[in-house]
């Protein structure tokens, strides 16, 4: 038996958020189809993912036998220092009209499906990209703070909820250096649209 020793990168900083609006259906339901504009923006501090799994204890001749382990979302925060007005109001489901007039909730608002985006950077030039191919917003706040003397950052957060997506409730795919990376891919080819299985990320890096 061989022991080998593993020096994995560390985490240096978050990158940029990318997101793509689906092409929901007419009963405002999921579909695999994205809008062409991918949206990207360079305004994040801080990212933190948690995953929601519910456990249930199978029992046999009086002790546990197995755990059953369901994922059923990831909740994703993401700090920001500014974020893009009308990409907010798409993403709360907001009425804008052409006078520029923004109305929030109404009986009618929706709220869209969206893909979510984002780049951990790691040491030695090496990444991790995320898509997050079906997520919607749940939570956003608006919080702002008289200036005094010295500068002091005043941030915003956005919650989002990352759903499965397929038959098999997959939340979320991603690449990271050092494990099977395609050769040609880049960040902006994998974020060129959003991917969903293996012939997406086939499709991406041969930038076709």
């Amino acid at each position: 038996m061989a022991i080998v020793l593993k020096k994995p990168p560390i985490k240096e900083t978050v990158g940029a958020l990318y997101l793509c609006f689906n092409k929901m259906d007419e009963n405002n339901d999921w579909t695999e189809t994205f809008n062409e504009e991918v949206i990207k923006s360079e305004v994040v501090k801080n990212v933190s993912v948690v995953e929601s799994v519910s456990n249930k204890k199978v029992y046999a001749s009086g002790k546990p036998y197995l755990v059953l382990a369901k994922l059923n979302s990831d909740d994703i925060t993401v700090e920001t220092i500014a974020f893009d007005a009308e990409t907010l109001a798409k993403m709360r489901g907001d009425t804008v009209d052409e006078g520029g007039l923004i109305m929030t909730g109404g009986t009618k608002s929706v709220r869209p499906y969206f893909a979510f985006g984002k780049v951990v950077k790691l040491n030695g030039d090496k990444l991790r990209l995320d898509w997050y191919p079906k997520c919607k917003l749940t939570e956003n706040t608006d919080e702002i703070a008289t200036s005094e003397d010295s500068y002091s950052e005043q941030t915003d957060k956005l919650t989002i909820s990352a759903l499965p997506f397929d038959s098999e409730e997959h939340v979320s795919v991603y690449v990271e250096s050092g494990v099977n990376w395609p050769a040609s891919l880049t960040e902006d080819k994998f974020f060129a649209k959003p991917i969903l299985k293996t012939a997406d990320l086939a499709t991406a890096t041969s930038g076709a």
